[in-house]
């Protein structure tokens, strides 16, 4: 006799839950480790645009945070070229120098305290996307962690080097996790590190299905209800940390040097 075909939804996802938290063994790994893995995950999923894109994350101190060396692409990032700054860009640990435009993160980490890691990327179907001045339209049950999640901003406000720059992204991000920028790109504010990788590898997934389905015919909505269960299922932290390590063992396979 069955023990669970009874059971009300609600109590079947806490089950679930709870054997993922049991069951899952999640490997140990620093701060610039994970980044760097990130870099090369994203690689592999089509975030790649030259030099383009920067990867942060907070470091123990207030107003620092890791990010990769500018004159690198995300298939050279290793965890010992990672480099920690402060809020004006200064190096205090590392060699090299971080991107310019990494000035809009401090904006975001100033404001979002909850965050402790953005990505900004420009994949080709986000910013093919972006060029169209529409939001991001999600429609989709793999796409709906960024169900009610994901921001707009319509009117492109220039290269990200300035203050300004980072003040309007920040306001316009307000308490999503995402953001569609047009002209431009993406951007994910989140939690962890392994929360805004798989988002942003989902973002750049749903910015191909919505340019798809608009080809083809009218996008149709999800229910709100629904659109929010699969949200808040999906983004729960240890179904984020078993979803990174399934990219990361795929990453790992095609670039044995991440941690040199």
């Amino acid at each position: 006799m069955s023990d669970t075909m009874s059971l009300p939804k609600s109590v079947l996802i806490e089950q679930a839950q709870s054997q993922m938290q049991a069951l899952f063994e999640i490997p140990e790994r620093s701060v610039p480790e994970k980044l760097a893995l990130t870099c090369r995950i994203l690689f592999d999923g089509g975030h790649d645009s030259g030099l383009a894109g920067q990867i942060t994350a907070r470091g123990e101190r207030d107003g620092t945070y890791f990010t990769q060396q500018l004159g690198l692409g995300f298939d050279e990032i290793t965890s010992t070229n990672i480099l920690l700054v402060d809020e004006d860009l200064t190096v205090l640990d590392g060699y090299g120098m971080p991107n310019p435009a990494n000035r809009f993160h401090s904006w975001v980490y100033r404001a979002r305290p909850d965050v402790n890691c953005i990505i900004h990327t420009h994949p080709l179907h986000v910013a093919a996307l972006s060029m169209l001045e529409v939001p991001l339209n999600v429609s989709h049950m793999d796409n709906c962690p960024l169900y009610d999640d994901c921001a707009f901003l319509k009117d492109w406000p220039g290269v990200p080097v300035g203050n300004e720059e980072g003040q309007i992204i920040a306001q316009a991000l307000g308490d999503k996790r995402a953001i569609l920028l047009s002209h431009h790109g993406m951007l994910v504010a989140a939690a962890s590190v392994e929360e805004a990788c798989v988002l942003a590898l989902q973002f750049e997934r749903t910015a191909r299905m919505q340019l798809l389905a608009m080809s083809a015919g009218q996008i149709k909505p999800i229910a709100p209800e629904l659109g929010r269960e699969a949200h808040d299922w999906i983004l729960r932290p240890r179904r984020s940390q078993i979803g990174f390590e399934y990219y990361a063992r795929k990453a790992l396979k095609r670039h044995t040097d991440v941690f040199e």
